[in-house]
């Protein structure tokens, strides 16, 4: 299955979650429900998922975790925030950098229409 594939499972469940809940719930409600309904779809799901940073040949803990990684090619990042900001976007691309992944999905759920809410991020290796 390719990224873009993935992507617009993930966009139509990331809808579906939003119609049944709505915004002001925690992220991880969101993720939860997320993740049941990408598995329910048949992908591979994991969430928070380690992800360690190598530093001159060594594979060092240093906290990060992907929110959800589907099928090992695209990574979602979860926020229920007012506003996405540029910090967020930096985080996202960090991960897709780290990963050597090419697709990313920025999705704020805290948001009357989550249309408004999924960004698309893209890294151009």
């Amino acid at each position: 299955m390719t990224e873009n594939e993935i992507g617009s499972i993930l966009v139509n469940s990331a809808l579906t979650v939003h119609k049944n809940l709505g915004p002001g719930l925690l992220e991880s409600t969101y993720q939860a429900c997320l993740a049941y309904e990408l598995s329910e779809s048949g992908l591979h799901v994991r969430k928070e998922a380690a992800l360690p940073v190598v530093y001159k040949d060594v594979k060092l803990d240093c906290g990060y975790r992907l929110d959800i990684w589907i099928n090992g090619k695209v990574i979602v990042e979860i926020k229920a925030v007012d506003n996405l900001n540029d910090i967020h976007m930096a985080q996202i691309l960090t991960y897709l950098k780290l990963t050597e992944n090419r697709l990313g999905f920025l999705i704020n759920f805290n948001v009357n229409r989550i249309k408004n809410g999924i960004r698309r991020v893209v890294n151009n290796l």
